[in-house]
Parts: C-alpha cells; structure tokens; sequence
C-alpha cells in the first residue's frame, strides 16, 4: 500500500480546480490582465483594516464566540433591514471562517452521506465538491441557454428531485451565468421546496451586484419564518475582503446549537479582530459597496459590448454578478481555449469546463477590476477573436 492508496477515497476524490489550474499555469507573467478568479483588484479599504488591525493591538486575540461576536451578529441584523428590508434577530446569524466554510456546513447541518442535493449548472465548482466531501451527491440540473441568456427550467428542476433529495441550492445572481431569478422564480421554488419538504440552501453573496435597479430578488422577500432555507454569504465581494475569510449562515435559531457544534468542531470560530473588521464593513462600508457595483456594471458593458460586436461571441449582458460567461465561436474545449489565450493575448479567464454540466463551451470573465485593464483586455479578446 502506497500513502497515496492509505488516503481516504472521499479525499482522493475531491477534484483539482479547473480555475486554479490554469492561474498556476499562467500566474506571474509580465502584462497578464487576471480575469480569472471572482475578485476585483481593491484592497481592502483602510477603514476596515484599521478597526481590524486597532482589535489586534487592543489584545482581542483569545477564543472567542463560537456564533460570532455580538456586536457583529447585531450589524448584520442592521444590514438585513437597510439592504434587504428585512428584520432579523441577531440570533439568526452565524459568523463562519468564509463563504465556502458556510456552504459545507449549511449542507453538513441538513443533509447525510449518501443523501442528495440538487444544484443549478453551470455553477461554481465548490458547491458540488462540498457536498461530495460530505458524502452527499450533488444532482445537476443545467439552466437553459438560449438566444444568449440563460433561464431557469422548473420542470426541469422538478424531476431531477428524488427520495435521497434533501436540499436545493439555488446560487442566484450566479456564479458563472449571471442568471438572476425573476422575481416569480423564488416563489415558484421555495412552493416546489414546501410540496416536497426540502430545504433550500441559497448562495445570495451576488445580491447587491444587480444590474436592473436596486437589489436582486430574494428568498427574504417571500419567506415565511417557518420555511426550511438556509442563507449562505460572505464579506468577500461586497467589501474586497476575499482574502479575509469571514463568512455567515443566516438561519433558524432553533437549529442554533447545532451550527454552534459545527463551528466548534472546524474551526472554533473566526479571530475576533477580524470579527472588528467586518462589523465596520457592514456599518460603514455601503458607499464603497455601491462605487463597487457601479465599476462593474460599467465595465460589464465595455466588455460585452466590445465582444459582442465581433458576431462571434454568443453572450448578452448577465443581469447580476461578477462575470460574463462567454460563448466564442469554434471553441470546443474551454480547458485547452483557456491556455491558448493567456499564451496568446496575456488575458486569464476561467474555462468553463470548470463549472459542471453545461459549461464546457463558454469562458468566464470577473469584470471588478480597473477601467482600463478592462478596456485593454476586451481589446486583446477582440483581436484573437477575430484572428481565429
């Protein structure tokens, strides 16, 4: 027996990112214009850093609340109700170690090995590796691709639950597509959730990234306090915190004690002086979120207007996050696209081989970075495009 045959098979299954493999491929060259991982090119802003970096000093290093410091829990609550218009008790929030750390525990929490969980492709490959690694099957169920947009099948949806289903999750405005649910979309779901007494794991981070005016409709909007879902978030986009690794659940408090075992048993909580941190985000941090949505809905249209008009590109412009998923004509493998264009133009995009069933022929591109790196990389596309 080798190490590598005494290792677990659930580990030795859990999948190379396809994302990641081509940034450690291309990572470090001189003029690479990096559209390839969700994040835009800000630092943290310095009101956040310092309240962070102000707790540190003050000596705020010890274990702390397994749920999260009050004083966050209670401006998360504020946040809900000037964002959302929705009020919420401190106690339905759940401070966790990142976005990705929420999502495995909101699956862990609901579903068991062996049971299943039904999820929208193209997606961001976490969620169907998180949900393997919990010993839970992720089901696929591809968005409709038509005319350039991508829209959501109910039917489809319907029949890909089975007796295992526990879960739906629903990752919307989405990570690659850019589908937004309409808003009949939540309702429809959530009834089919009720009719077949599933829960619903929803990945709103995208929410404020919403290009049609205010915010993106949302399972709060209809939800009733009885209702089985599970809200999966992160500071990570809204407040350039990506690197932070601070997160949140909003639940039931009902199921409180159990995510508080589950917090405790993986990471014990997050580092208070961050906890600073993100309260300050959620307090002080809406200009810069709103200056943030503004850039990319600015450089949304400079880059698919400019790919658009080759004819050669089959995409319009998604209705909310961060990326335009791009059909390019005469690419059939978007692993091997993806290498060919960073070679051949300096511009990092993320195959679309790497988000699961339906995305093997598109390319993704984050749009939250510098204007003018835009405009340059839009360019350099436009160029090899054309030149195919």
């Amino acid at each position: 027996m080798t190490i590598m045959t005494s290792l677990s098979p659930r580990a030795l299954s859990a999948p190379e990112s396809g994302i990641v493999e081509v940034v450690n491929y291309a990572r470090g060259r001189d003029g690479l214009i990096p559209l390839w991982v969700g994040e835009g090119d800000l630092p943290t802003p310095d009101f956040i850093t310092r309240a962070a970096a102000e707790a540190l000093v003050a000596g705020e290093t010890f274990y702390t609340w397994q749920r999260g410091i009050p004083p966050l829990r209670e401006a998360l609550a504020r946040y809900y109700q000037r964002r959302f218009q929705k009020t919420l008790a401190p106690e339905n929030f759940y401070v966790t170690g990142s976005g990705m750390q929420a999502i495995k525990l909101a699956i862990e929490a609901i579903a068991s090995p062996g049971d299943e969980m039904v999820l929208l492709t193209p997606a961001w490959p976490n969620f169907a590796a998180a949900a393997d690694l919990s010993g839970v099957r992720p089901v696929s169920v591809p968005l409709r691709f038509e005319n350039g947009k991508w829209q959501l099948d109910l039917d489809r949806l319907e029949s890909a639950i089975g007796e295992r289903t526990r879960a739906l999750f629903i990752n919307t405005p989405s990570n690659p597509t850019g589908w937004t649910a309409t808003q009949d979309d939540p309702r429809a779901i959530l009834s089919l959730a009720r009719k077949r007494g599933l829960w619903i794991i929803a990945d709103e981070i995208y929410a404020l990234y919403y290009y049609l005016g205010g915010r993106a409709p949302s399972f709060l909007d209809i939800m009733e306090e009885d209702d089985r879902i599970l809200f999966v978030n992160s500071f990570s986009k809204n407040w350039s915190m990506t690197g932070w690794r601070v997160g949140w659940i909003v639940a039931p408090p009902a199921i409180g004690q159990v995510l508080e075992n589950l917090i405790q048993y993986s990471t014990s909580g997050v580092a208070q002086f961050m906890q600073r941190g993100a309260v300050v985000a959620l307090d002080e941090g809406d200009r810069f979120v709103d200056d943030n949505v503004a850039k990319a809905r600015r450089n949304r249209d400079m880059l698919c207007d400019a790919l658009i008009a080759t004819n050669r590109v089959e995409t319009l412009k998604p209705d909310g996050a961060l990326y335009a998923f791009l059909k390019i004509d005469g690419v059939t493998d978007a692993r091997r696209a993806a290498i060919d264009i960073v070679d051949k133009t300096g511009v990092g995009l993320a195959p679309g081989t790497a988000f699961g069933e339906g995305g093997s022929l598109f390319m993704r591109a984050c749009f939250l970075r510098d204007p003018a790196q835009i405009a340059e990389a839009a360019d350099r596309l436009r160029t090899y495009i054309l030149g195919r």
